[in-house]
């Protein structure tokens, strides 16, 4: 009989076709610790529909009743966000960045996911005066409070990599970060999406209990190649 830290595990995945999410996706059908991958998300994946070890299932997250029942897995990885540009209004953006992960993080708790691992972003601060920074922090409260027996935090600085739609703060980051990024303390320099991935995973792999928040630099540490 196995051991059960050695049983292969079902990892739900939400947000698997954002930038950060479509690398750890990649991540976790890599990994030998993950047997089984849910992901749940609003447009359909592309290039790996027929991998027998992913159980891809598009929803209308704006319609919880008919997707909260498929909240299942052993850990729960989640890297859905959006922009209040692109949600199109505050309230928009605090529905995709808090209401539907904290709905997640409950379905997920009550189905038995030990360990929820959320993709946040530098300055989350449930008391900080600026929105997006407020609503971040609000999050990482709300399921800091829930009683996971593990909660991994990860806040990136400004991400490297491709997006399907422009940003122009964080294009302005990624040149200034590679014109100055050795004068810039580490935990304040832009970060690959795909290191954030590979960290994401790898500490999902670890599958430690507790609680821990990592800032780019240990991001950086945990993603290295």
């Amino acid at each position: 009989m196995k051991h059960p830290a050695m049983e292969k595990k079902t990892v739900l995945l939400v947000g698997a076709t954002g930038l950060v999410g479509g690398h750890i996706l990649n991540h976790l059908l890599e990994n030998e610790t993950c047997g089984r991958v849910i992901a749940l998300t609003r447009s359909a994946i592309t290039g790996a529909e027929a991998l027998s070890k992913l159980d891809s299932r598009i929803v209308d997250f704006g319609r919880p009743d008919a997707w909260l029942d498929q909240v299942a897995g052993d850990q729960t990885i989640c890297a859905l966000g959006t922009t209040i540009k692109k949600a199109g209004s505050r309230k928009a953006f605090r529905q995709v960045d808090f209401e539907y992960p904290r709905m997640i993080a409950e379905a997920a708790l009550n189905a038995g996911c030990r360990h929820f691992l959320l993709v946040s972003a530098m300055g989350a601060d449930a008391n900080s005066p600026l929105f997006y920074n407020r609503v971040k922090g609000e999050l990482e409260a709300a399921i800091l409070a829930m009683g996971f027996t593990g909660v991994s935090i990860f806040r990136p600085s400004l991400l490297l990599g491709d997006r399907r739609e422009f940003r122009p703060g964080e294009a302005v980051g990624q040149v200034l970060g590679r014109w100055f990024g050795f004068a810039v303390p580490k935990r304040y320099r832009p970060v690959h999406a795909r290191t954030v991935a590979a960290a994401v995973v790898r500490v999902a792999a670890a599958d430690a209990a507790g609680n821990r928040v990592l800032a780019s630099d240990a991001i950086a540490e945990w993603g290295a190649d």
